[in-house]
């Protein structure tokens, strides 16, 4: 794979800027966002430019216990196609627990959580990422994330287990200098040690992006300008090895497309910085710094079984209520739990934006009440249908407890949508559609 130079991540609240923005030389995609039949215009017309495309996923779940999803894979694997991607990549993270290796249901957590720095996460991890790459055609590079809490008992600093990772797989790294910076702020991690333990050879590009601090918690939000100390990183990195490529990241509140182009003048200025100091200063190839940990290849089920009773006992009391396992810090618990009631609430409002406005201000309200009585077991569509029909099924003591809400126009965009099709306009089709869902809910 060539060198990827400055990029930016691509978005559709951007696409016109970054297609005019100077100094561009590739973007990055979030996978699940395009269809492959069906790409948007603004990146047909990159790609014509000659800008690379990379597909980046936040489902896949190779931290998870479970095997890698095949539907997901074949997915990831025809948008590197459709886009002309040199690599696709993904993050070292859970995103489901429960199910068949632990209990019922299986929970979604709508965000990407932290997986345990241990043995048997590692071996699992391990033959998650090797199934993965035999199902995708292009080389797979894996990210570091930012995490809020820690796990008890861990076995291996982020280094030694990145290493590792590298170590026994061969695949490529995406390290993100700003979530190395949230783990020093959240978790006391030292941003300097964890560059000197990774495997620098397998670098495939960086992220970098803005956070915000509250209350001693740094909230990896994608939506604030790149702060200096996250520049900082970058600089160290880029003194020990020449990033193939860096791209930042902005999610929410964009600003405008000079602000967005002054903070790639930073990070562009940044990397030349480490470069000054990494040519003056050029030190002999360390040897490597992995942790012993590799094992000979086996069966990894006992290994998942562990794994699937740790994620489930965590999610399970993120996102449904049941007490905070032993060892955990309850106020960082408590903390991320909120963080994913809040990110369900604001990706439902994208996901399905009618809501919101029938609702009006209390939309918010309304939805964290839901989070916390009812977790996730699908995606964020099925989230929105949940939400309503929870909203119907309740709805007298909603209407004490908040107002007349529109049952009618709730009711029609709930039958309109939870069908496996498009509702009939017959009279008689929705009269009997309508019966059948009485005598079900009987």
């Amino acid at each position: 794979m060539g060198r990827l130079g400055t990029g930016i991540g691509w978005r559709p609240e951007i696409a016109g800027d970054v297609e005019r923005m100077p100094g561009i030389d590739w973007v990055e995609v979030v996978a699940e966002n395009v269809c492959p039949g069906h790409l948007p215009e603004s990146l047909l017309r990159l790609r014509e430019r000659g800008v690379t495309v990379v597909p980046h996923g936040v489902t896949l779940g190779l931290g998870g216990a479970d095997r890698p999803d095949a539907g997901r894979l074949e997915a990831l694997a025809e948008r590197a196609t459709a886009l002309g991607a040199p690599l696709v990549t993904e993050h070292i993270a859970f995103v489901r627990a429960g199910g068949p290796l632990s209990v019922p249901p299986r929970l979604e957590a709508g965000h990407l959580l932290p997986v345990p720095r241990t043995r048997d996460a590692l071996d699992v991890l391990c033959e998650n990422v090797r199934i993965a790459q035999d199902a995708l055609p292009v080389p797979l590079a894996v990210e570091n994330i930012a995490a809020l809490f820690s796990w008890p008992g861990e076995e291996m600093t982020e280094g030694q287990f990145l290493y590792d990772l590298a170590d026994r797989t061969g695949v490529r790294l995406l390290i993100d200098v700003a979530n190395l910076h949230t783990n020093h702020v959240n978790r006391g991690e030292d941003p300097a040690e964890a560059l000197a333990e990774l495997p620098l050879e397998a670098l495939a590009y960086v992220h970098v992006a803005g956070g915000v601090e509250r209350d001693g918690v740094w909230h990896d939000s994608h939506a604030h300008p790149v702060s200096r100390p996250v520049l900082d990183i970058l600089t160290d990195l880029a003194s020990r090895v020449s990033p193939p490529g860096v791209l930042l990241e902005r999610d929410e509140n964009f600003p405008g497309p000079s602000e967005l182009e002054g903070e790639l003048a930073a990070i562009r200025e940044a990397v030349e910085q480490g470069a000054t100091a990494r040519i003056g200063n050029a030190r002999a190839k360390s040897s490597g710094s992995g942790s012993g940990s590799v094992r000979e290849a086996g069966s990894c089920e006992p290994a998942r079984q562990r794994v699937a009773l740790a994620q489930t006992a965590v999610l399970s009391s993120l996102v449904a209520g049941t007490p905070v396992p032993e060892g955990f810090d309850r106020v960082r618990m408590a903390v991320q739990a909120r963080a994913l009631a809040a990110k369900r609430a604001d990706v439902v409002a994208k996901v399905a934006p009618e809501l919101p406005v029938m609702l009006g201000e209390r939309y918010r309200a309304a939805f964290l009440a839901h989070a916390r009585k009812r977790p996730m077991t699908g995606g964020y569509r099925q989230d929105a249908l949940d939400f309503v029909e929870q909203l119907l099924l309740a709805s007298g003591q909603r209407e004490r407890q908040h107002g007349q809400l529109p049952l009618r126009e709730l009711r029609e965009w709930w039958l309109e949508r939870s069908g496996p099709g498009p509702r009939s306009r017959r009279p008689a089709v929705r009269l009997a559609r309508a019966t059948r869902r009485v005598l079900l809910r009987r």
